[in-house]
């Protein structure tokens, strides 16, 4: 069983964005898939031109033509094209840690924000994927945490939110979305899970809590059997105006944010994830496959959850890093 982390960079890297943390880009799920994609190509064609190098200049050190070395491996400073790369192997850009295999390589040492942390703030979303066990949630999000406390260089989060599986708040009717909202999901699933965040919340490591897609009936359940109530709700409406009345008063009533967002609540389905680790036209290579003759990792793949981060600096009004970790389970056999 090998552990597979994804992750986009900092999707910001051209420099900070000068989009407002409430505005909206492309729907998260084409955010994602796009940026992981760029991601793969850029570490496969910096990787491999870094490879040509090694045995010769740069022997595990800078030569001042852009090449830095990355756990031992040399790597150029490329910007992200989303261009064909040429066959690289997978061991030369993707990194193996016990039973973790990274895709691709990290850098953590050009990780963490310009100015002090509190200069920023914080939001992480977590959507826990369907097709994992509730029991095993709370190791997914430590693990999440971790990547983003290390990408960030911080522990601390401003703002937390939980996004649970089979949930959704959408539709061209809102008043018809938060009826079919209050009959998905699991409530006492979603509570037990909400005790990791509230534990995350009492030691100090997340400051606010938020959830995403709760209608009316489902955030009035939620509210009175938590112990530290949400003080976000992200919800999928067309229109921000017409919030169902119902809702409203019970966000007003509890001091509860309303949201609205563009977010894919099924951020990472197994296919997508196959199609980006396969050996296809756009793949990475890394899976095995009728395609690729066998050639790579043999399983069935199983994505469990998807972090996406956002550091927004609070005097200038730009977002400066912004990226994606997602964490998947290989199954041989």
């Amino acid at each position: 069983m090998t552990k597979l982390v994804l992750s986009t960079g900092n999707v910001m890297s051209s420099g900070p964005s000068i989009i407002r943390k409430s505005g909206g880009g492309n729907r998260s799920n084409l955010e994602l898939v796009n940026s992981l994609r760029d991601n793969f190509s850029e570490a496969k064609r910096d990787y491999a031109v870094a490879a040509q190098m090694t045995n010769g200049a740069i022997n595990g050190h800078g030569n001042g033509n852009g090449i830095s070395t990355i756990n031992g491996n040399a790597k150029t400073e490329g910007s992200r094209s989303g261009s064909s790369t040429p066959p690289t192997s997978v061991e030369i850009w993707t990194e193996r840690d016990g039973k973790t295999l990274f895709i691709p390589r990290i850098n953590w040492q050009a990780a963490g924000l310009r100015d002090e942390p509190s200069q920023y703030e914080i939001t992480v979303k977590l959507f826990l994927l369907p097709g994992t066990s509730a029991a095993e949630r709370e190791q997914h999000i430590r693990e999440a945490l971790v990547l983003v406390s290390k990408e960030l260089g911080t522990q601390t989060i401003d703002l937390l939110v939980a996004s649970f599986p089979g949930i959704s708040f959408e539709g061209t009717c809102e008043w018809e979305a938060d009826k079919k909202n209050a009959q998905q999901g699991n409530l006492d699933e979603e509570l037990a899970t909400w005790k990791v965040f509230e534990g995350l919340h009492n030691q100090g490591i997340a400051k606010r809590l938020g959830v995403a897609e709760f209608g009316s009936e489902k955030l009035s359940a939620f509210v009175k059997r938590a112990s530290i109530p949400p003080v976000v709700d992200q919800i999928n409406l067309h229109d921000c105006c017409n919030v169902p009345p119902p809702l409203k008063q019970l966000a007003e009533a509890h001091s509860i944010e309303l949201n609205v967002h563009r977010d894919c609540t099924d951020i990472l389905p197994p296919g997508t994830l196959r199609e980006l680790l396969g050996s296809g036209l756009r793949g990475a290579n890394v899976l095995a496959d009728a395609e690729s003759g066998g050639v790579g990792l043999h399983g069935n793949i199983v994505p469990q959850w998807v972090a996406r981060y956002m550091a927004f600096v609070r005097d200038r009004g730009v977002i400066e890093n912004k990226g994606y970790f997602a964490g998947a389970e290989l199954i041989e056999g």
